[in-house]
């Protein structure tokens, strides 16, 4: 007798993988967000915490998701790059995304919220904002987008007429509150700082706690700061990362993931990119950041992605948590 049973069709698997300390960083957070606005949507997204520092150390903890058991793998962040370069390499039947990054092969897409348009009106506000005549940008890894951040950030300062000084250092972790604390400290005690553009992840309490102790404002990124603490956040330049995720996995599902290729949103979806401003800007200041924003999306202006200038020195500190 014939079974004329119909077998359904095994459901797609991703794998969403998250860099640094579980739980830790509002860049993580927001790739969460997207896991989880995934999953409501039905699909099945599993989640890998990868803690090494080197690409070659990334690679191999991301390699126990290989052997075909997911039909996409998503690498969170420009720390994908590395290890998803190793591993496409090795794997070239498997299906990578990574978000934020700026590598890609015939068996990778990117995907990226354009975090360097948000960072360029922080430059602005901030042009606008500093009494002292020294501004100030923080951030961890160099990674690429954590670059692009930097330069954006510097393009919107110069291109709103600022004249004065910035003082800008990567200290080599996004996860690491007590060394972006001293970090920061130095820098607003060594040139006057007021305010600070700080690209930071799970070290994002450390840069709080300096900014508090010496008096300077703070714009954060990725999330909405101003919201959880208006004392010491005057911006945020949002980046909503995780809805590249969801995109991307979306797409995947609807045969149409541009492996090889790029896709990006930016400022013309300002639930996704733009700066959130605290009650403390004035109406003045806010007509200035609004204007050059138009500027960016009607491309009067094209951000300048490169930055020559000097770099602040790290700290001769040790290491802390």
């Amino acid at each position: 007798m014939t079974n004329n049973k119909l077998i359904s069709p095994r459901k797609p698997r991703y794998a969403v993988v998250l860099f640094g300390p579980e739980g830790q960083g509002s860049f993580n957070e927001s790739g969460l967000q997207g896991v989880r606005k995934s999953r409501l949507a039905g699909y099945e997204v599993d989640v890998l915490w990868v803690a090494g520092q080197s690409a070659q150390q990334r690679a191999e903890e991301m390699s126990v998701l290989g052997g075909a058991s997911f039909d996409l793998i998503l690498a969170h962040g420009g720390q994908g790059d590395g290890p998803v370069q190793i591993l496409a390499e090795r794997w070239p039947a498997q299906a990578f995304v990574v978000t934020q990054g700026s590598w890609s092969a015939p068996n990778v897409a990117r995907y990226e919220v354009l975090q360097e348009q948000s960072a360029f009106l922080a430059g602005v506000l901030a042009s606008q904002w500093s009494q002292t005549g020294s501004v100030g940008h923080f951030s961890g890894e160099k990674v690429p987008p954590g670059l692009r951040g930097r330069a954006a950030y510097a393009d919107g300062l110069r291109s709103a007429g600022f004249h004065g000084d910035l003082a800008t250092l990567f200290c080599g972790h996004q996860h690491r509150p007590g060394w972006a604390k001293t970090c920061v400290s130095q820098m607003i005690e060594q040139t006057g700082l007021d305010i600070v553009f700080a690209m930071i992840d799970g070290g994002r309490p450390g840069v709080t706690q300096a900014c508090r102790e010496h008096g300077a404002a703070q714009i954060g990124n990725v999330l909405n700061w101003v919201e959880r603490d208006p004392e010491v956040f005057v911006a945020s330049a949002i980046c909503d990362s995780g809805e590249a995720l969801f995109r991307a996995i979306q797409d995947h599902e609807r045969g149409a993931l541009p492996l090889g290729g790029y896709r990006a949103s930016g400022l013309e979806e300002p639930e996704l990119v733009r700066l959130e401003m605290g009650a403390r800007v004035t109406a003045k200041h806010r007509a200035i950041v609004e204007e050059w924003a138009h500027k960016l999306v009607s491309g009067q202006h094209l951000i300048e992605l490169s930055y020559s200038g000097a770099e602040f020195s790290l700290p001769k500190a040790e290491l802390v948590s």
